[in-house]
């Protein structure tokens, strides 16, 4: 009998004791491993505020505040704590239906019931200000400050960029995001992203039953500071770059000026533009949508993005090869029969006297004057074929940066395109291709797209009679004192300075008795050549580049006009109105802005 009690005695120990360990194997499951529970208990007495970082405010050379922030609000909630709330009176003040607030309760609860989720996002500050004195009525429900971008004028969206929530894949591959976070989405919102964003700080306050804040816990031991973004100083004059775009008002093209001595970017100008406003806050995913459904593409950066035949702008460029190569001097003279012919081969040119010599090859813009040039380039005897001539051609023109993107700080600029020998082997066989089968290419015609950017860069390489800058568009970065040191890098053409001198003053008699002498200004010497780029899908586009002054030149420019023809109709007149404004502050010739301003070509094709 004892026996049987003794054993009865350990068994029952035995239960206690495995009784204990499942208990505190429980607990310690509870505590440590499964963290719902605490989740649960914390967020019925803390609640956890992410702080956002305002974003840094961007300003022009000029000092003029161009992007700002301006207040907003998400509703947040965490489902588990939401209780017995007045769902109807809830939707009528966030301005949703009932269906509409059930769905979204079933994908946050579906997300976490313990973790809070975005309910509704950028609320503005009139509709906080009414769900703010009714918010203690909605437990589990409370409003986290955010801040959108803002624009002060309607000007360079292009330029700018815009700001949008953050992708799944970007949260899985940068630490820093999480879902709901706001990042750059194009522009320089984008390529400057790690300056503008900031650092997130984080709040812990203490609530009671009824979603009333009651204080930050244990005084504010655990929170951390958002440090706003650092504010960008951008090379556009806002003056310039507003002019620009109303110029270019009802006409499709782009408008690009740069500051020669330096590459910093006056006016990036793409038409049709559209209000950069448009692209923030709750409206932009609709506007989005409408935009770019746009036959006009307004979201299509023309001025990187667009590409051209440079038509006889490029001219410029065939001039110093030739007198780099030695094939060519300022007497050398090629007369003009209305173009240039070989067997079957004519190249059309408009009437005019000659022969012409290098100045007024330049200033008449002779097609045939430059056929010739072209040909003696890839004949140079220097050179055992014309492939060998015109490989070395090639070299010369992608040292002014056609062919390859700029390392800049704008994010989606294209290459444009300048053909290599094997694309032309390819096409016509190797060593079956002559001067003859690429002849267009003399008056930057055929294969040869350039952007509009590049072809400003050209008119900055002509300023500075050799050399550039990497067009940018950041001056400084935090304040003015940090300047972009990266961007100081003289890239040098090899083609001797008193070549671009000679060029240069072919580039003066285009304005002063040439193919522009109708624009010509006495205050201002003005250098510039007009470019006419075949359209084979309807009107020819009008282009014209240019610098001034001559000397000491304070600003580069290149104009395009899509289906506008000559490039002295449009393009010229446009880009002598922006370097008047520019260097000027005021216009003279009114009749000729007026024009331009008032002038529809969106139904030419």
């Amino acid at each position: 009998m004892q026996k049987a009690l003794s054993k009865r005695k350990y068994v029952i120990v035995l239960i206690f004791y495995i009784t204990g360990i499942l208990f505190v194997m429980r607990l310690f499951y509870i505590q440590i491993i499964d963290r719902s529970y605490l989740l649960s208990a914390n967020s019925n007495v803390l609640r956890h505020i992410t702080q956002y970082p305002a974003r840094g405010l961007i300003y022009d050379r000029k000092g003029k505040l161009m992007v700002y922030n301006e207040a907003t609000y998400d509703l947040m909630v965490i489902p588990r704590q939401v209780k017995n709330i007045d769902t109807l009176e809830l939707c009528r003040l966030v301005g949703i239906d009932l269906p509409t607030f059930r769905d979204r309760m079933k994908k946050i609860r579906e997300y976490s019931v313990y973790r809070p989720s975005v309910f509704e996002k950028q609320i503005s500050k009139e509709a906080y200000g009414f769900l703010e004195e009714k918010l203690y009525k909605y437990q589990g429900f409370y409003v986290q400050p955010r801040t959108l971008r803002k624009y002060g004028k309607p000007i360079a969206a292009h330029t700018m960029g815009y700001v949008g929530e953050v992708s799944p894949d970007i949260c899985e591959s940068d630490p820093y995001y999480k879902s709901g976070d706001y990042i750059g989405i194009s522009g320089i919102e984008k390529s400057y992203e790690e300056n503008l964003r900031g650092h997130k700080g984080a709040k812990i306050i203490m609530v009671d039953v009824f979603n009333r804040e009651k204080g930050s816990f244990q005084d504010g031991k655990y929170d951390t500071i958002a440090e706003m973004g650092k504010n960008l100083y951008a090379s556009l004059d806002m003056e310039i770059q507003e002019y620009g775009e109303l110029l270019m008002t009802n006409k499709k093209g782009s408008i690009v000026a740069i500051e020669p001595s330096s590459g910093e970017i006056l006016a990036l100008v793409s038409s049709p533009t559209y209000d950069p406003n448009l692209l923030v806050g709750r409206v932009r995913s609709f506007n989005y949508n409408i935009l770019a459904q746009d036959s006009l593409k307004p979201l299509f950066n023309r001025a990187l993005q667009a590409t051209y035949p440079p038509g006889s702008t490029f001219k410029l460029v065939h001039a110093l090869v030739g007198l780099q190569e030695g094939v060519l001097n300022l007497q050398t003279r090629y007369g003009c029969s209305m173009g240039y012919s070989f067997g079957s081969v004519h190249v059309g040119c408009h009437a005019h006297g000659g022969p012409l010599d290098l100045i007024g090859s330049i200033a008449i813009s002779c097609n045939a004057y430059y056929c010739n040039v072209f040909r003696t380039i890839l004949d140079n005897s220097e050179f055992p074929n014309q492939a060998e001539g015109y490989r070395t051609w090639r070299n010369y023109v992608t040292s002014f940066g056609f062919g390859s993107r700029f390392d800049t700080d704008i994010p989606n600029v294209l290459s444009g395109f300048i053909p290599r020998n094997e694309y032309f082997d390819k096409y016509y066989g190797k060593n079956r291709w002559k001067f003859l089968t690429i002849i267009s290419l003399a008056i930057g015609q055929g294969e040869i797209l350039t952007t509009p950017l590049q072809l400003a860069n050209l008119a900055a390489t002509m300023a500075n009679r050799g050399y550039y800058y990497t067009p940018h568009i950041i001056k400084a970065v935090g304040d003015l004192n940090h300047q972009q040191e990266k961007y100081r890098e003289k890239h040098t053409v090899p083609i001797s300075r008193q070549y671009f001198e000679m060029v240069v003053e072919g580039m003066y008699q285009v304005v002063e008795y040439g193919t522009a002498h109708y624009y010509k200004m006495d205050s201002i010497p003005i250098c510039g050549k007009t470019g006419t780029a075949q359209n084979p899908h309807g009107k020819d586009h009008s282009i014209f580049i240019a610098f001034a002054p001559k000397d000491n030149p304070k600003i580069a420019i290149s104009v395009i006009v899509e289906n506008a023809g000559f490039g002295a109709t449009w393009a010229a007149p446009i880009a002598f109105l922006m370097i008047e404004k520019y260097l000027k502050g005021s216009i003279a010739k009114k009749e000729v802005e007026e024009r331009m301003i008032n002038g529809n070509l969106m139904n030419v094709k």
